[in-house]
């Protein structure tokens, strides 16, 4: 998946993958994870999302990640918003009230970058990615958390051949393969079709989230 794609879909607001809510499993699960008041969550391809307002409301620093800056730059100005921004190395920070957003490619980002990371939220990254940079980003997320990490991972499981990505279908099999360095715990399973007409409309006979607690 190219650099190109995704600001384009940018572009033309084709992002059907913003939610104007803050995502239930996040409200439902995140308490499990006994975080702190003051530790760091990465949120990998982060967008504009309204998960990140919620993170840090639970006192939280949150760092996002975001390649688009047309959608970094959305996420403060439609919640007028006015953040400080510098460069660090390859990216464009944006630090706001405990909110740090970097516009840039995940991959760039080195271990010192988020060193005091101690948490991890994907919502749409992992599955956003086709097999082959699924494997490197899972990797990258290896070699740059800490190890006593921890986090939550919402996926989606579907039969493809009725429907390309992104967003993608990860299975069980392939999260448990891919976070093989990792406590991996199936904490809730929700079949959605009924909430969406693409699938339904594709021919889908299922389409099921699947929320992960991750530990290192």
């Amino acid at each position: 998946m190219q650099p190109e794609f995704w600001h384009d879909r940018w572009a033309r607001n084709q992002i059907g993958f913003h939610l104007d809510q803050v995502n239930p499993y996040l409200q439902r699960h995140w308490p499990s994870l006994g975080l702190m008041a003051g530790d760091k969550v990465l949120v990998p391809l982060c967008g504009k999302s309204l998960d990140l307002f919620w993170l840090a409301g639970q006192g939280l620093r949150v760092q996002g990640i975001e390649l688009s800056e047309r959608a970094v730059e959305a996420f403060f100005s439609e919640h007028q918003l006015h953040p400080q921004v510098s460069r660090r190395g390859a990216f464009k920070v944006y630090q706001c009230e405990g909110l740090e957003l970097w516009c840039g490619d995940i991959f760039a980002l080195t271990a010192e970058d988020v060193g005091d990371c101690s948490a991890l939220y994907d919502r749409a990254a992992l599955i956003a990615l086709p097999a082959p940079m699924r494997q490197r980003y899972a990797s990258h997320l290896q070699a740059l958390l800490a190890a006593h990490a921890k986090g939550l991972l919402i996926t989606l499981d579907y039969d493809q051949s009725t429907i390309d990505g992104p967003p993608f279908a990860v299975l069980e099999a392939e999260v448990r393969t891919l976070y093989a360095g990792w406590r991996v715990t199936l904490e809730e399973t929700r079949d959605i079709l009924a909430e969406s007409p693409k699938f339904q409309a594709a021919g889908s006979a299922g389409l099921l989230e699947h929320v992960y607690r991750l530990e290192r």
